[in-house]
């Protein structure tokens, strides 16, 4: 069986009871660091002296099979260095390597440096969407936030003390100097701190320089003012230039939001006039 095991993402106290059970009787540990993994048996008081494996973002294709082979005599646990592994960690392609061979696969459910950080961000939950980290080239970064510009969920980010100024400046630049953005750094530690503000002035405060583990949540686009009218003319003027009415309302109702059915009704009526 492999054990998909979320550690704390900060204070020690966090960890579940459940985590200290398998970790006591865990024969083979694969660990993102095999050194954080030693001081977190030693920090919580686990006297098991497991196996370990290193499987982190350069060995886990490689080291994958093994593991599968090995979980299907026994358990092996995987950890990351802090909360759940396969989440912007090393972990996905072994799950994925264990599927595909009818190998189990159980988590540890526990701390999630995703989920504190909407939590506490004072932004909508109902709907979210988690982008990991964002790419390091400038270029790359700006276009990667300018297709998330019309997002409506709220967006969290991992991010870097060494790139967030420059992420914070690309969402002011790609997705509007006012948009809501909340930064969450050290969670769950001595320092946290959770910083709102808009996109423009975060980039400012973190021009100063910003240190930590960092999260950020974004709020998402605010709702489109669309003109039923309007949209009925571009589903029209679709049709007019040869598009089927079925896909000219289907394109309109992704643009617009408006929905499909009452856009397509809409356009028999005014043409049946």
């Amino acid at each position: 069986m492999i054990i998909l095991a979320a550690t704390p993402i900060g204070n020690l106290g966090d960890a579940s009871a459940r985590l200290v059970e398998v970790l006591s009787a865990a024969p083979i540990v694969a660990a993102e660091d095999t050194r954080v993994a030693q001081r977190l048996l030693a920090g919580l008081g686990v006297e098991n002296r497991p196996r370990l494996i290193a499987l982190h973002d350069h060995n886990e294709r490689d080291r994958a099979g093994e593991l599968v082979e090995l979980a299907r005599e026994q358990d092996v646990v995987v950890l990351s260095d802090a909360g759940m592994p396969t989440v912007s960690d090393p972990g996905f392609h072994l799950v994925e390597a264990a599927a595909a061979a009818g190998v189990g696969v159980t988590a540890l459910p526990g701390p999630s440096a995703v989920l504190t950080a909407l939590a506490v961000s004072g932004l909508p939950t109902d709907r979210f969407t988690f982008e990991g980290f964002l790419p390091r080239k400038p270029g790359e970064r700006s276009s990667a936030l300018r297709a998330l510009a019309a997002e409506p969920r709220t967006m969290v980010f991992f991010e870097s003390p060494n790139r967030i100024a420059a992420s914070l400046t690309a969402m002011a630049e790609e997705l509007g100097a006012d948009r809501r953005v909340v930064v969450c750094r050290e969670l769950t530690k001595l320092f946290e701190e959770v910083r709102r503000g808009t996109a423009a002035e975060l980039a400012a405060w973190a021009a100063e320089g910003v240190r930590g583990e960092i999260a950020v949540v974004v709020a998402g686009a605010p709702a489109r003012s669309v003109d039923p009218d309007s949209a009925l003319e571009q589903v029209l003027a679709l049709v007019a230039a040869g598009t089927r009415l079925k896909d000219a309302a289907a394109e309109v109702s992704e643009a617009t939001g408006l929905g499909r059915r009452d856009l397509y009704q809409a356009a028999l009526e005014r043409k049946g006039r």
